[in-house]
């Protein structure tokens, strides 16, 4: 087994003892900024409190809303001159949020995305693509500075542009590929189009990510693109990618818990959840100077897998992303999240690569809409065959989400698609 550096050998205790140095020197560099110092200061807490990992308990949560609260610069805890690189993520509600790095700590986050791609094979040999958007979003910059790191010759891209991409791709000979999962199937798509046989072209390993997806929907990726696709995980918060990824056994991925101390709790009651059981995800940043953060809720939804990896590396690992405690909607009662429906009808070979939830009011009634795009060869003009398959198909997604759905099939790429993150979800009820 071949690793990029030492920290992927470690075993528990010496992770958890490199945590206990580590966190206490994140909450002496916290306590630097008015608002944690104030929080330290409400939870009777110092650096030498910290004695074993379970002390960050102590520490009270971080959320979204306290790093609006603090834009631009209330988390700073260096001087501004210090300050090489700033990201920022808007989301969708007003305020943004803007994370702040140092030299230092961005030649962390390089090592860190450079270890997962060791980790999946890529090598310095390798030619790596990244479609991943650049600039204020922390995809595109972080897994490049990682590919730069293993001294893959790098391709800028950019996200968009699919018959460019298909260029690049056969000009360069491009070996590893970076995609958001639902944007491959764009690009699978083109590529049929253009009487291209993927399995002719020179990628042979995906990293894929950004959005929740299903392993349904990662199959769909390896098979379509002729690859082997990756799941990584990573948030700006906590730098962007390079936080957890898969190891080549695709069974999980492995959180650094060298660079992060990581919790997963009930979100409704804050309390740590059963070994095993789903709860939302909390981290903390172990190895970042410019703007650490303490046991930030993610609201992203996972949990932690239980023995040991065949890869040998004993990092817990988190199986891939659920989705988020904001992405659920509820319908006539029950608690529903969209990666439910995406794990059921991407699993059936009838199916083609779009769907779209859609809510809406039907009087005083709620109902539920699911538009799936059906492959060419069953799109027939028999209105009995049709029929047949959208009976077969609202009865397998009332069967996981015990509400049944009115299910539209519409033909092969007619559902908008775009070159970010999927649109899921069109909520048109009456608020």
């Amino acid at each position: 087994m071949e690793f990029f550096d030492h920290a992927e050998t470690w075993d528990r205790t010496s992770i958890e003892a490199a945590q206990v140095v580590r966190l206490r020197n994140t909450v002496e560099q916290a306590g630097r900024c008015a608002f944690y110092a104030e929080r330290f200061a409400e939870a009777k807490i110092t650096p030498a409190d910290i004695r074993v990992p379970g002390d960050i308990r102590r520490i009270p949560f971080t959320t979204k809303d306290d790093l609006r609260s603090q834009y631009p610069e209330g988390l700073l805890c260096v001087p501004r001159e210090d300050i090489v690189r700033v990201h920022s993520s808007s989301g969708t509600t007003g305020t943004p949020i803007a994370v702040c790095h140092t030299r230092n700590d961005l030649n962390s986050w390089a090592e860190l995305m450079a270890r997962c791609m060791y980790m999946v094979g890529v090598r310095r040999s390798d030619v790596f693509q990244n479609m991943s958007g650049y600039g204020l979003f922390t995809g595109g910059l972080g897994i490049h500075a990682g590919a730069e790191r293993l001294g893959c010759m790098t391709i800028p891209a950019g996200a968009g542009n699919t018959l460019r991409q298909i260029k690049l791709i056969k000009d360069f000979r491009s070996t590893v590929i970076h995609i958001i999962p639902s944007y491959a199937l764009v690009l699978a798509n083109t590529l049929r189009e253009n009487g291209e046989d993927s399995r002719e072209l020179p990628p042979r390993i995906a990293l894929i990510g950004a959005e929740p997806h299903t392993e349904q929907t990662r199959r769909r990726v390896e098979e379509a693109l002729g690859v082997k696709a990756y799941n990584s995980y990573g948030l700006s918060e906590m730098n962007g990618p390079g936080v957890a990824f898969e190891c080549q056994e695709q069974n999980g991925l492995h959180v650094w818990e060298d660079a992060y101390i990581v919790e997963i709790i009930n979100p409704e009651t804050g309390a740590y959840v059963a070994a095993g059981e789903t709860g939302e995800l909390v981290l903390t940043t172990l190895c970042r100077a410019g703007m650490p953060i303490l046991r930030y809720r993610t609201r992203d939804l996972t949990r932690f897998l239980p023995g040991g990896c065949a890869c040998g590396r004993v990092h817990h690992r988190i199986d891939r992303i659920h989705g988020r405690t904001d992405d659920m909607f509820i319908v006539k009662g029950v608690n529903i999240y969209p990666m439910q429906i995406e794990q059921v009808i991407m699993a059936m070979p009838e199916v083609g690569q779009n769907y779209l939830i859609v809510l809406e009011n039907d009087g005083p009634k709620e109902d539920l809409k699911i538009k799936v795009e059906i492959r060419d060869e069953y799109f027939v003009e028999d209105m009995r065959v049709l029929h047949g398959l959208q009976q077969k198909i609202a009865r397998r997604l009332q069967s996981e989400i015990l509400v049944t759905p009115k299910v539209e099939l519409v033909q092969s790429e007619s559902l908008p698609t775009g070159e970010g993150k999927a649109n899921r979800v069109l909520d048109l009820r009456e608020k």
